[in-house]
Order: C-alpha cells, then sequence, then structure tokens
C-alpha cells in the first residue's frame, strides 16, 4: 500500500515520468491536468489514476528512479556505468566499500543500495558542499544508515582496512594507488572512472609498478530505441562515452 511519505512514480500514456513523494494536501499539476496525491495514501501501487485529459500509471520506484533524477551540483556516474561497475566489484549485502570522490552521490547512493542491510559504504570528499547535497540525495532514495560520509582529502589515506573494495573518481586517480593497496584485502578488485585516454595511460603505468594487476580497461556505450511499435527506431540522442572504467586487482607487491 502506498502511505504518506512513500514515493511514488507517475507515468503517462507518452511515457513521461514523475517521481513525486505523497503528502497531504498537495496536488500535482501536470500538461494532463491535476492529480492530488492524497488520494493516493492507501491505495496499491500500479493503480491508473485519471485526469481530465488523460491517464498515469502509478508504480513503485527503484533505485534506478532516484539516481536518474539525483539533484547534482558535479558530473555524476550514469546508471549504464553504474551497474557494470557493481558486479566488476563484486559488491553485494554485506561488502564494505571505499569510494573516493562523494559528489553528489549517485555511486553512493547505489553502492549503499547493494550492501544494505549488513555492509558499509565508506565515502570520502573533500568538498563540504558536494557532501551536504550528497546526504540530501542519500536521504531521499532512503539508503542514508548505510553510507559513512568523511570529509577528508583522501591523499591523506583510508581509514578503513582489509575492505572489499574501492572505487574512485578523482582527477589524478594515480596519486591514491599507494592508499588503495593498503586498504584493500589481498586480491580484491579496484576501479576507476576516469574522463580522457591520457588519464588511463598515466594510471596504468602507477598500477603496474603498485602491487596491482590490470584485468579491463572499458568504456561503456548505451543506444536507446523509440517505443512506438508502428516506428520502432533509435532515439536521435544517445548516451556515448562518459568515461573509461578501469579494473585491477591487489597482489603482492
Amino acid at each position: 500500500m502506498i502511505r504518506k511519505g512513500d514515493f511514488v512514480l507517475l507515468v503517462s500514456e507518452e511515457g513521461k515520468e514523475f517521481l513525486l513523494q505523497v503528502d497531504e494536501n498537495k496536488i500535482f499539476g501536470t500538461h494532463k491536468g491535476n492529480i492530488n496525491l492524497q488520494e493516493l495514501i492507501g491505495k496499491e501501487y500500479g493503480i491508473t489514476v485519471y485526469t481530465t485529459k488523460g491517464s498515469f500509471a502509478v508504480v513503485r520506484p527503484t533505485i534506478y528512479d532516484f539516481i536518474k533524477r539525483i539533484k547534482r551540483q558535479t558530473q555524476i556516474i550514469y546508471p549504464k556505468d553504474i551497474g557494470y561497475i557493481i558486479l566488476r566489484l563484486g559488491i553485494t549485502s554485506g561488502s564494505r566499500v571505499i569510494e573516493c570522490g562523494t559528489g553528489s552521490g549517485s555511486l553512493a547512493t547505489a553502492f549503499a543500495f547493494a550492501v544494505k542491510p549488513f555492509g558499509r559504504v565508506y565515502s570520502y570528499e573533500k568538498r563540504e558542499e558536494f557532501q551536504k547535497l550528497a546526504m540530501e540525495n542519500l536521504k531521499r532514495a532512503g539508503v542514508e544508515d548505510y553510507v559513512v560520509l568523511k570529509l577528508k582529502d583522501a591523499r591523506e589515506g583510508f581509514d578503513e582496512k582489509e575492505v572489499d573494495a574501492i572505487f574512485i573518481d578523482v582527477k589524478v586517480p594515480e596519486e591514491l594507488v599507494d592508499s588503495v593497496w593498503e586498504s584493500l584485502k589481498p586480491g580484491a578488485p579496484v576501479g576507476f572512472l576516469l574522463p580522457t585516454a591520457n588519464q588511463a595511460s598515466s594510471l596504468l603505468r602507477k598500477l603496474n609498478e603498485g602491487g596491482f594487476v590490470v584485468t579491463e580497461l572499458v568504456e561503456i556505450l548505451l543506444r536507446r530505441y523509440k517505443t512506438n511499435p508502428e516506428r520502432l527506431r533509435p532515439d536521435d540522442l544517445m548516451n556515448a562515452h562518459t568515461g573509461y572504467l578501469l579494473f585491477a586487482r591487489k597482489k603482492e607487491k
């Protein structure tokens, strides 16, 4: 049942989506008429609500829906990359994960959802304004209890040791290679996001010298299609290059 304070995703007949929090005395105005959100309380997800000009399906949002609409002050890591990162790092319930470069919190949100209820994410950020926004986004998605936000320059080292995985998203990642080696379990994975090819080259050299075996360097492209069955074709715009993903494993030095 939908309760006061729950989030719902409204999906129009044309596929337009709206992520909303249900509250009393709250009217949501749309291009197809108004919806009284109070009337959703006590109803089941999956119902259809009708307005003067159309209808909307009321469905339960997923973590993808929260990340897609995250409030941002920085470039975020996109869902097309996040899913692969989680699988590649083997993150699951109970994992202890370090993230460096909290930014607006999109990856921390996904990591938290993956490690709950028994794991923890330790997310490092040196800019306080980014950390505050990340916490706001974590609370909106309901996963703030699984993330420890740390206001610290990671070049000073990570506080946690023997963690299961680490992900790095900073401008000069090779500066953190030694700190990563000190905090990872033996044989455990680390991932990096690298916007440019020259960053990847510099990091590859440092990893090979610093006690890691590189397992993969990839970029992920996503091509969407229009969902009209009578005119099935690719969308005009495409999520192409967002960054290179580099993965490595800790070994003996």
